[in-house]
């Protein structure tokens, strides 16, 4: 592996849902399922839910630890378990559903147990996350590679929302992006990425991928902002009063990731219904029309 590049191999219940999960972290490479730490040599899925190997569904991660540390993918991970549940997670019970950590590097099991440390100062039962070194591991089945990607509607014990936020916990973003987004900060006028774009596409949350404004409802309003008449659907953004800097004013959010996008005024124009969503570019990116059917957008081609 490069310099850069670690690995940790972590259970937390059926593999399906757990490889699906730790795949939307930003910083992680590569995810694969396993059978970890058992007794017996090559097993099966059989063997391991039927016959006592003692293994643990486990996946394999890989990620770069410039972009992703491992005390911020431990806490990222124990989000997604209940870390005090004795071989069950969700509705799946049996040893090969317990929880662990099991890891490559004899140096990383220091962070680990601190890791696990701060984990118990939070709750009121022990911990029940083992932390071994990795034995006796095998790549599980192709079937089982990537399970939720091939069968979207497929059993997984991690609710989508759960998995959705697995990707904001650790969001490759610029400095600006990060302050707007996270932090309500707003981005300079007229020296920002789409204040003069009206080519046709679409805006989308710069954490999701949430589709939120539509080029067709872009309008030059001279504020020095993008600026929308409506977003593409009103379910996806959220508007919450704002009596900040001594004004009173509408923020708007997105619905599915909480970032800033920004506000919402009634000067716009009247034969569009008189809203002016003023958006900062730093919570948005732009899919040309021309990309849009390879980006995953094609549905949303007959609204330019």
């Amino acid at each position: 592996m490069e310099k850069n590049t670690k690995e940790i191999h972590l259970a937390g219940g059926c593999f399906w849902g757990t490889q699906k999960y730790i795949s939307q972290i930003n910083g992680v490479l590569e995810t694969e399922t396993g059978y970890a730490n058992g007794k017996t040599q090559n097993p099966t899925y059989e063997d391991v839910c039927r016959r006592g190997t003692g293994h643990a569904e486990t996946v394999r991660v890989v990620y770069d630890a410039h972009r992703l540390s491992l005390p911020k993918l431990l806490e990222i991970y124990y989000d997604s378990v209940n870390p005090t549940s004795v071989n069950k997670q969700g509705g799946d019970i049996g040893s090969q559903y317990r929880t662990g950590i099991y890891y490559t590097d004899a140096n990383d099991l220091p962070v680990i147990q601190k890791s696990i440390d701060n984990l118990q100062k939070r709750l009121s039962q022990p911990v029940a996350i083992e932390v071994l070194p990795l034995d006796n591991y095998y790549r599980a089945e192709e079937y089982h590679q990537n399970y939720l990607d091939k069968n979207p509607g497929g059993y997984c014990h991690i609710s989508p929302a759960k998995i959705r936020q697995a990707s904001l916990a650790n969001p490759n973003l610029t400095p600006l992006q990060y302050d707007v987004t996270r932090n309500a900060a707003t981005e300079p006028p007229y020296k920002n990425e789409y204040f003069d774009n009206f080519r046709e596409g679409i805006y989308v949350d710069i954490i999701t991928g949430e589709p939120l404004f539509s080029s067709t409802d872009k309008f030059e309003s001279g504020c020095g902002w993008p600026s929308f008449s409506k977003p593409i659907d009103k379910s996806l953004v959220k508007e919450i009063q704002d009596f900040t800097h001594g004004m009173i004013r509408k923020e708007v959010r997105a619905a599915d990731s909480d970032s800033h996008l920004g506000h919402v005024f009634t000067d716009g124009p009247k034969e569009r219904g008189g809203l002016r969503y003023c958006i900062n570019s730093a919570s948005l990116r732009f899919i040309p029309k021309e990309d849009m059917e390879k980006e995953g957008y094609g549905y949303l081609l007959d609204i330019l």
